[in-house]
Formats: C-alpha cells, sequence, structure tokens
C-alpha cells in the first residue's frame, strides 16, 4: 500500500547548505529502500517515507542547473558585503534569493505514494500557494509558460510571490517553493529574479501593509499541501534530525 504518511520538520532559520545536504541524504535513503524492493517478495517489501521540511535561509541566492550565471547582478566578491552567499545548485529553474521572513518549503516525497507526474506535482504545489494567498484576500494565480505563483497574474502589473524549482530522480523529489511571507525583497534587486527580468517580485507583507505571522500562514500551507496530497503530517521536531541521518540514513 502506499505511504500517505509524511514526516514533517520544521527547521527554524537554518543555513541553506544544511538543508541541501539533508535533502540529498533523505533522498538517498529513500532511494536505497526502492533499490532493495526490487529483489524481494512483495509481502517483503518496505514502504517508502516522504518528508516535508520547512524553513527560512539566511541571505543566500540559487542557482539551477539550466540557469543564466549573469542573472548574478554584481560579482560574487560583493556578497558578504550584504551579507549573502551563492550556490550553484542541481534543481530546475533559474536563480532566486532566500533569506529571513521567506517561507521555503521543501518535499522529499516519493511520487509513487502519491501520483508519477511531475507537471502536476508542480501544479498542486502551486494550488496550495494560491489557496493561502486567497486566505488572505489575495487574486492569486498562474501566467502561462512562466512556472511560480503571481498576486493579479492577469493585470499589467503580476508580481511573483512564490517561486518553485524541483528535482525529481526515481521519482523522488528534493528542493520545493519559497513563499515571501515578511521578506526584504531588496534583495532580489541584485539578481533577474527566475530569469524573468520584466516582472517584479512581491510578498503577503507587501500586499497586505503590514508584518504577517509566519507561524500562522506555515499552517495554512501546511494545511493546503494536505488537503491536496491526502498525506498524513507526523510532525517531527527538529532535535529528532539528528538521530534521521545518523540512525536511519
Amino acid at each position: 500500500m502506499p505511504n500517505k504518511n509524511v514526516q514533517f520538520v520544521d527547521l527554524g532559520l537554518v543555513p541553506y547548505k544544511e538543508t541541501w545536504d539533508l535533502q540529498e541524504s533523505l533522498m538517498a535513503h529513500t532511494a536505497g529502500i526502492k533499490l532493495a524492493n526490487r529483489n524481494v517478495a512483495e509481502s517483503d517489501l518496505k514502504s517508502t517515507p516522504n518528508f516535508l521540511l520547512f524553513c527560512e535561509h539566511p541571505h543566500v541566492y540559487t542557482l539551477g542547473k539550466s540557469g543564466d550565471e549573469s542573472h548574478l547582478l554584481m560579482q560574487e566578491s560583493f556578497l558578504h558585503t550584504i551579507g549573502a552567499s551563492f550556490f550553484k545548485i542541481n534543481r530546475g529553474g533559474d536563480i532566486t534569493y532566500h533569506g529571513p521572513g521567506q517561507l521555503v518549503g521543501y518535499p522529499i516525497l516519493d511520487l509513487e505514494n502519491f501520483f508519477t507526474d511531475i507537471h502536476l506535482y508542480l501544479r498542486m504545489l502551486e494550488e496550495a500557494i494560491m489557496r493561502t494567498c486567497a486566505h488572505y484576500g489575495l487574486v492569486a494565480g498562474r501566467i502561462e509558460g512562466l512556472t511560480g505563483v503571481w498576486i493579479d497574474p492577469e493585470s499589467d502589473n503580476p508580481r511573483k510571490i512564490c517561486a518553485f524549482g524541483v528535482k525529481a530522480s526515481r521519482w523522488i523529489s528534493m528542493h520545493g517553493f519559497a513563499l515571501n511571507v515578511n521578506t526584504d525583497l531588496s534583495y532580489f534587486g541584485h539578481i533577474v529574479p527566475c530569469g524573468i527580468a520584466t516582472k517584479g517580485v512581491t510578498s503577503l507583507q507587501q500586499e497586505l501593509g503590514q508584518t504577517m505571522d509566519l507561524d500562522e500562514v506555515k499552517r495554512l500551507v501546511l494545511a493546503n499541501l494536505q488537503a491536496l496530497f491526502l498525506f498524513t503530517p507526523q510532525h517531527v521536531s527538529r532535535e529528532t534530525l539528528p538521530k534521521l541521518e545518523t540512525n536511519e540514513l
């Protein structure tokens, strides 16, 4: 039977490289189970786990494998002056920014527990964010040909509020989404966000004119993901993560 349980971990503020390494290890763990399952009887098959990490990052720019490095509009040597770092990573998409006040979500799901369709997977992630924005009375949607969630997408001034970039291997997902909640949007001025020079970015704070309760936003996003993917979240404390890494992986 497909495993519809998802181990949910709120990491808080954590360096980017730490979460990247954790995602890689969780993905390898799941892949190892799938590989072992090929050589056992059906009665001995082991279910594959699913994970969902929420976090914030210190200021960091990440460039996807198909991205254009010229979209980082400054020398890497300048990064330290604004307290930021830069990583070339193995997700899809171009360059984006992560920082405090932004909700970053990393689903490490075995999609064979849900559905094997990457495009549907991305649309479901987008839908969860769109529903979250609608809760606050914002008109959020998609723009044809552009992955992401936009405020007032059909207007003359669409503004990206959530970026997406994923990787999947053996139907196991990693990387995910970045929703601007109370994000310092000035940091986007140092890049061409997602390689799109003609459209701006925004945040819930910017749109609603007030500092948002980030914990409330997390609860809404989790609930919307749960409703769409029909999973059961199992809350795991941050303190258990070393056990996951050392004992299970």
